[in-house]
């Protein structure tokens, strides 16, 4: 996605709808400076046949902000499109979660797939969430990453919420991820994980929209990648994590069913 800050009630609508900018990715210690980074012809190969991957964006997340990562898995054999948010996401994510299971179907009768692997970008991961949790998505999606996605909601969302007198500057998706919403309690009733999709999220502590950046996190068995545990000095914000190689290892890994070990040399 691209949640979108605001830092007052004028910059409020600003920062949560504009892109932020780019973090910088400063590179250090892990694994050997090219594993994980090259795909062999194999692996190209295994990707070709894998399921279709669909880049689910955020807020204001239009589909060229998502052309880095989807390039990225191209290049590794993926079949990859772009899901862009009706009303860039603005609406409410419920809305958004239908249309995408309208998209994914359209997706699996155009490549003749069963399932759908889902990369979903901060909003877009709850998008993705409650489409799997209670629109059937359990029974079309193989894996499901989401990158800096509020699970259990944002503080910043909070505020704007307190800018705009309770409403968010009327974008009703941040109404929905502001902590303690009923969006999010009916997200998070029960299980975090349902089904038998392969759970995973990505996480950041330099994640500008996200906070606390555990609320990025899944439970009940989700695998949970925190990009500074592995890599302390790794610098990636909340656009970052759809741009930063070593998030993109994770991603990668992930949708090939392999353990996780990010790779911090990764550009």
């Amino acid at each position: 996605m691209l949640l979108r800050t605001i830092l007052a009630a004028t910059t409020a609508a600003t920062v949560l709808l504009v892109p932020a900018a780019a973090q910088a990715a400063a590179a250090e210690p892990a694994a050997p400076s090219n594993t994980a980074t090259v795909a062999t012809a194999a692996q190209r190969a295994a990707a070709a046949a894998a399921d279709p991957v669909i880049v689910v964006g955020g807020l204001s997340g239009i589909s060229i902000a998502y052309e880095p990562i989807a390039a990225r898995l191209r290049a590794d054999g993926y079949r990859v499109s772009i899901f862009q948010l009706p009303n860039l996401g603005l609406g409410d994510i419920r809305e958004s979660a239908r249309a995408l299971s309208t998209y994914v179907d359209q997706v699996r009768a155009a490549t003749g797939a069963a399932r759908v692997d889902l990369v979903g970008h901060s909003e877009g991961g709850l998008v993705s969430r409650w489409y799997v949790k209670y629109l059937g998505g359990a029974a079309t999606v193989d894996q499901y990453v989401s990158l800096g996605s509020p699970q259990y909601g944002t503080y910043v969302a909070n505020l704007v919420a307190f800018l705009g007198l309770g409403s968010c500057a009327g974008v009703i998706a941040c109404q929905q991820m502001s902590i303690g919403s009923s969006f999010l309690a009916d997200l998070n009733a029960g299980d975090d994980t349902p089904g038998p999709v392969r759970w995973a999220t990505v996480r950041t502590w330099q994640d500008e929209l996200v906070r606390p950046v555990d609320n990025a996190l899944l439970a009940d068995g989700a695998t949970n990648v925190l990009v500074q545990a592995w890599c302390p000095l790794r610098v990636v914000g909340h656009l970052g994590l759809v741009l930063d190689g070593t998030t993109y290892t994770v991603v990668r890994q992930v949708l090939a069913g392999a353990p996780v070990r990010p790779n911090c040399f990764a550009v």
